[in-house]
């Protein structure tokens, strides 16, 4: 293990450390990190700390550096905090949203009383848990299906901008050429890797576990999770370069 590695991991443990319900963490967790009052703020710190640093795991695998010159570890995290804005609305909207659309539309009843109960382990006491699982699955996949596209497509597209402008703060804030990176996505890999085989064989089943949790930690799981995702998206950039 190199310094480099040694010292991230730290750093790693450090980041982590006030999500993870140890007691003598519960206070802040309660007060704050876990609080829905500061839902926006919490969202924002949760994605900016989280999936930066799955980011940052990325580079480590397709070049041996956690950081390089223009990768912009910054501005890459403004963009994650606020995606992690989206995330949290996207989350709220759809787990109410599909389950009264299969209420209504597609007779399927106790789905609304199934993502009531706290958790799988209070459905599962109450006699539900398998109506949870579906439910959770459902709101899944159509989040995943509707919203995720969306968002892997902007965060590629903002990644390329900030390349682009050298990995710098106030060139994140530039006019982003919007067609002409468009053009620059090897959708090839975008469609065929990212969308087609990440959403239904990780995505899917991920936030399947993800609606299965209190919701106060579903954010927080979601932003671990963007570690995941940049792993996969290193890969991803690898087997670009290789088509």
């Amino acid at each position: 293990m190199k310094k480099n590695d040694f010292l991230f991991i730290v750093f790693a443990i450090i980041i982590l450390l006030p999500f993870i319900p140890f007691p003598f963490m519960l206070d802040l967790q309660k007060a704050f990190i876990y609080n829905p009052q500061y839902w926006v703020l919490t969202s924002f710190i949760k994605f900016a700390l989280l999936a930066t640093m799955g980011e940052v795991i990325g580079l480590r695998i397709k070049t041996g550096n956690y950081n390089e010159k223009g990768f912009g570890i910054l501005p890459r995290a403004i963009v994650w905090g606020f995606l992690g804005i989206t995330i949290k609305l996207a989350f709220d909207v759809f787990a109410n949203g599909v389950p009264a659309f299969l209420e209504k539309s597609c007779s399927i009843t106790g789905i609304g009383d199934a993502m009531k109960a706290k958790d799988i382990s209070d459905a599962i006491a109450q006699g539900i848990g398998g109506t949870r699982l579906l439910a959770a699955f459902c709101i899944s996949a159509a989040m995943n299906l509707i919203y995720a596209p969306i968002m892997m497509t902007l965060h590629k597209i903002t990644d390329t901008h900030i390349v682009d402008n050298g990995g710098t703060v106030s060139g994140l804030f530039r006019s982003i050429k919007m067609g002409e990176i468009l053009g620059r996505i090897n959708w090839n890999v975008q469609y065929n890797f990212v969308f087609k085989k990440t959403l239904p064989f990780f995505w899917i089943p991920a936030h399947t576990i993800t609606f299965m949790l209190p919701a106060e930690y579903r954010v927080a799981f979601a932003a671990l999770l963007g570690i995941a995702l940049g792993i996969i998206l290193s890969f991803a950039a690898i087997k670009a370069k290789t088509k």
